[in-house]
């Protein structure tokens, strides 16, 4: 079976997921416009309830006029490694949506975080493929984001998402560094369940 990073899989996966990963060391390179709009392009091809793909990436580049704003939405503990990111991004999602039975009405949508996710998993896949880190984070001022971002209505704070280029993890707090590794995974029959649930 595939292994990578001190990661083995139980069946014959493609090797870029056990080679994607989440560090928090990253040393602070510019990234050009082309390639974060190129990871937002890819992110824009995950699949989501009735096409209506809900994501919106608001972003700034490090060393832009944005920049000191979107490191204060940071807790301390992020703020402490991810102010060396090349771009901090905010995942919002639209919370309606337009299905063909309600067209031209909007309707809630049940699924508007979930398909923002699965944007979130295609950027990270794609950064990594152009040798690229990201990091996403709940630790951060979802009120705070929400109000200076002027979000339209019907839109919702989801997550934030450090990118840069990996560093050493000696520039890291001692406690971040211990961590800095990957991650492994539950075992699949612990996510896993034919038919349904036994009762209780």
């Amino acid at each position: 079976m595939p292994s990578a990073n001190s990661r083995s899989t139980e069946h014959a996966i493609d090797i870029q997921f056990l080679e994607r990963w989440s560090p928090r060391a990253m040393t602070g390179a510019t990234i050009s416009e082309t390639e974060l709009m190129t990871m937002f392009d890819a992110a824009r091809w995950a699949p989501s309830s009735y096409n209506s793909q809900p994501w919106r990436f608001v972003y700034a580049r490090r060393d832009s006029a944005h920049w000191p704003l979107f490191v204060s939405y940071l807790n301390a503990n992020n703020q402490g490694w991810a102010k060396n990111a090349s771009a901090l991004v905010v995942l919002v999602s639209k919370l309606n949506m337009v299905t063909p039975a309600t067209a031209p009405k909007e309707v809630p949508s049940f699924t508007h975080a979930l398909d923002c996710g699965a944007a979130w998993g295609y950027l990270a896949l794609q950064a990594q493929k152009m040798g690229w880190c990201a990091h996403a984070m709940i630790g951060f001022d979802y009120a705070k984001a929400t109000e200076t971002l002027n979000l339209p209505a019907e839109h919702r704070v989801e997550m934030m998402i450090a990118i840069g280029k990996q560093g050493d993890k000696s520039i890291l707090p001692e406690a971040l560094a211990a961590r800095e590794s990957p991650n492994a995974r539950q075992p699949l029959a612990a996510i896993t369940h034919e038919g349904p649930f036994a009762k209780s």
